[in-house]
């Protein structure tokens, strides 16, 4: 069902009462609609959210909001509207052809953390690296670790270095590969969040319709990227090393058990939803 345009804006209407109309109007089409709103906003504006809400809500509406509006009423990610969006402890400039980062997947850094506690690790791998996610925010966390990050698309990897440069992250080396082929160093974290979804599963428009299917789908089951990172853990990681690995929230048995057949002992972590989200093997 096409969604019906949005409402062209009042003459002389304020930054309130567009929020709310358009709150109003991504109801239908978005979860986090006032929140979907606001960083419209704030991005046609120029401003963070934070000045938005505190200095700018009796402000007049500006003329390029509702073209944004029209866009996520086409389901168009919001990230890839601003072009931007917040993870962890950074900022990363997204768009079409990269996954968008996902507050879910803050998880595996926050395993990384508690396994590490005071120390910190040295060598970082991201496989599947997107725009430089995870790896990005683990220097970032670790000031003086050096990373790298692999993925199997050029597009991801002109994002994830040119976000590399835009935060000052010179620690991070980004290559083009498939998964842990050619890869013969030690790590002492391993970080991943590959592709996931089955390809007989349904997705809400704005993923089908718009995020790369490479970067989501892997077989019928989900499972076929686990079955090519797992067998490879062993080896790549370095002693009291930990590899961590994001999973579908239908999939912990089915990884753990792959984990155990590879001679690995896997634990697993819930997310803030109490999701099974990620499973973490540690080398001894």
């Amino acid at each position: 069902m096409t969604a019906p345009p949005p409402t062209p804006p009042a003459s002389g209407r304020g930054v309130r009462a567009a929020l709310v109309d358009a709150a109003g109007q991504l109801a239908g089409v978005s979860e986090t609609a006032r929140l979907d709103a606001e960083l419209l906003m704030a991005h046609a504006l120029g401003v963070s959210r934070q000045d938005l809400l505190l200095k700018l809500l009796e402000a007049p509406e500006p003329e390029g909001f509702a073209a944004l509006l029209a866009r996520r009423m086409g389901h168009e990610p919001v990230a890839y509207i601003t072009g931007t969006r917040a993870f962890w402890t950074i900022e990363l400039a997204v768009g079409p052809g990269v996954l968008v980062p996902r507050a879910d997947s803050e998880t595996l850094l926050e395993v990384a953390v508690a396994h590490f506690g005071d120390r910190a690790p040295m060598r970082i791998l991201d496989l599947g690296t997107g725009p430089g996610t995870l790896l990005l925010a683990a220097l970032d966390q670790w000031p003086a670790a050096t990373g790298l990050g692999v993925d199997a698309s050029e597009e991801a990897l002109a994002y994830a270095r040119r976000n590399a440069e835009a935060l000052r992250i010179a620690r991070a080396e980004f290559r083009l590969g498939d998964w842990a082929d050619g890869l013969t160093e030690r790590f002492d974290l391993i970080l991943a969040n590959p592709p996931y979804i089955g390809t007989g599963e349904d997705l809400p428009a704005e993923v089908r319709d718009h995020e790369p299917g490479k970067a989501l789908f892997a077989g019928p089951e989900g499972l076929d990227d686990y079955r090519r990172i797992v067998p490879e853990l062993s080896r790549l990681l370095a002693p009291g090393g930990i590899a961590v690995l994001e999973i579908g929230s239908t999939q912990a048995e089915a990884v753990c058990a792959l984990a155990d057949k590879h001679g690995l002992s896997p634990s697993l972590t819930r997310d803030l939803q109490g999701l099974p989200r990620v499973v973490a093997v540690i080398e001894s």
